[in-house]
């Protein structure tokens, strides 16, 4: 922290301190194996020293506290405190003392003064002590202004003033992903790495989605012992320069999912909200600005599954249900045609009308089919005409299928 003072004698004193806890011993650990020329040297020197943790001896963490030497690190997020005293060291009563306490960032500037009144006097070997707190949201240099104003027993009026600099540095790295299904959902990885020297606890970390999605978390498992337990475990740690991939799915509420158009332009899809704790429980909170998608390209005509069976039966017809969606701002008239492959074959009338679809509107149409081959097939052979432009639209690798044969055990039809 650089402080510059007045020249001037001044009646009164001014101390700024940071308020800040204690942080835990910090020791380096030196190991090796058993069969290595020290032996088990350097593990009993680790043991019989007082500073480490019985039992967990190679952790960097101590069980010893011990004072900050100095101003420290100062996180975005994290909630600065500071200590303001005025002392009058001085023999002679001072009278309306003013107090003001600003901080002066690169975009603005806050006043963080308790009380903006005057006291209206200091007697000798006195003091006003005053505690600020501010929630930093800003990177970068950032200067503590302490300004006093009083006036000497003579009518005098003096005026001073502290700066005290110091800087914010950024505690997390977050990039993001984002995946846009065959549906209408959209999955976000958020890729979060501790860029700090000591560990943090993520006491949260969660999305909160704009107005036209609803989230869910894809960040528990299930298991026979207990039901949605964390995927990194119950020690929700993140060591310094570790990552952690956080995985959320969004679906379009059900006022907007039947809105092609809608969803079709929406982009912003929601802000990140993380909360952690550090040392002995110094707690940080940071808010992503709204998180911004590529607009999925759709076209003038969106074909989508809404059913299919995982597994069908070799050359056994199955359903399929399809969703046709107008995304573009004129009414089509729809022609469909099915066209075979050499391992999906199309049952019904290929080449009939679908009728007209207005701008945004979508109609449901279920086709049946069966594959002559076995393994894993791609459906495709579907083509859609408009015929007021005569524009044809076709689709390929609309979805895949796993198709088996019922006779199993190397069975016959005749056995």
């Amino acid at each position: 922290m650089d402080v510059s003072q007045a020249k001037q004698e001044h009646l009164l004193a001014l101390k700024v301190m940071r308020l800040t806890k204690p942080t835990l011993f910090t020791n380096l650990p030196v190991t090796c194996e058993d069969r290595d020329l020290p032996g088990d040297l350097f593990g009993r020197l680790m043991r019989e020293d007082s500073s480490t943790i019985k039992g967990a001896e190679i952790l960097m963490l101590g069980e010893m506290l011990t004072l900050p030497q100095n101003f420290g690190n100062i996180f975005l997020g994290e909630t600065f405190s500071s200590y303001i005293s005025v002392h009058n060291d001085s023999s002679q009563v001072v009278k309306d003392i003013l107090v003001k306490a600003d901080l002066q960032t690169s975009s603005q500037r806050l006043n963080l003064s308790a009380s903006n009144s005057a006291v209206a006097e200091l007697q000798p070997e006195s003091c006003i002590d005053d505690v600020i707190h501010h929630e930093v949201k800003e990177i970068g240099t950032h200067i503590l202004v302490c300004a006093v104003s009083y006036t000497s027993q003579f009518g005098e009026k003096l005026y001073f003033r502290k700066f005290f600099k110091f800087q914010v540095l950024k505690p997390l790295d977050v990039k993001t992903k984002f995946y846009n299904a065959e549906t209408d959902e959209v999955f976000l990885e958020a890729q979060i790495q501790n860029i700090t020297t000591s560990p943090m606890f993520m006491e949260k970390v969660s999305l909160e989605p704009s107005m036209m999605y609803n989230v869910t978390e894809l960040n528990t498992v299930c298991t026979a012992a207990a039901d949605g337990e964390s995927t990194f475990g119950k020690m929700s740690y993140l060591q310094p320069m570790d990552t952690r991939q956080y995985l959320y799915c969004l679906k379009p509420k059900p006022e907007y999912a039947e809105k092609a158009g809608v969803i079709k332009g929406v982009t912003v899809i929601g802000k990140l909200d993380i909360v952690w704790k550090t040392n002995l429980g110094e707690r940080g909170r940071l808010q992503t600005s709204q998180l911004q998608r590529m607009a999925p390209g759709y076209g003038d005509i969106r074909l989508s599954l809404e059913v299919i069976p995982d597994t069908v039966n070799l050359e056994e017809p199955f359903d399929i249900a399809c969703k046709i969606t107008n995304c573009s701002e004129r009414t089509m008239d729809l022609l469909l045609e099915m066209c075979n492959t050499r391992s999906v074959h199309w049952c019904g009338i290929s080449g009939r009308q679908l009728g007209k679809l207005g701008p945004g509107a979508f109609l449901s149409l279920p086709l049946t089919l069966l594959s002559s081959v076995q393994g894993l097939q791609s459906i495709s052979g579907l083509r859609l005409t408009d015929t007021f432009l005569k524009r044809t639209y076709e689709y390929d690798d609309i979805a895949q299928v796993c198709v088996v044969c019922p006779y199993t055990n190397g069975e016959s039809e005749e056995s």
